[in-house]
This record gives structure tokens, sequence and C-alpha cells, in this order.
């Protein structure tokens, strides 16, 4: 299934979403952002990985985190809001 700049496939790497036309798993991003490391680090380690993708998963990420609407779709579905 491919969501634009995310694909996952059960054949490339047993179905991790990685950035697409790329082996490189998109939770590699989040790991290099956390430890505080760039994008352009991160883009540096991994040559396959377009500027443009990353950015389109890192503007995914914001759109879902900031958005109250799709954190009740899919978060409180999985029982991790507070009930009121």
């Amino acid at each position: 299934m491919n969501y634009g700049p995310i694909n996952i496939d059960p054949e490339t790497m047993s179905g991790t979403p990685v950035f697409t036309g790329t082996r490189v798993p998109i939770q590699s991003l989040f790991d290099y952002i956390e430890t505080g490391e760039t994008l352009d680090e991160f883009l540096d380690n991994f040559p396959s990985v377009k500027k443009e993708l990353a950015i389109q998963v890192l503007e995914m990420a914001s759109k879902t985190l900031t958005s109250e609407k799709i954190l009740n779709e899919n978060f409180c579905l999985m029982r991790m809001c507070r009930q009121n």
C-alpha cells in the first residue's frame, strides 16, 4: 500500500513502513531526530531518501499530531485518550 512518501509492502522489509522507492524505514528518520541529529545528517546517511520525501513524512506526522479530529479518530479508538 502506498501513502505518497510512505510505502508498506509485506515483500519489503516484512511490511515495515519505508520511504517510497527505498528500503529505509520511516522510523529511522524519527530515531535521528529523537537523538538530536538534523535532517541533513539523516539524508547524508541515507542517500536513497530524497529530501522531499522526508519533508512530506514530517508534514504528515505534524498534521496527524496537531489535528484534534485525527487524534480522536486514531488514538481514542486505541483508548489512549483520557476519559472525561
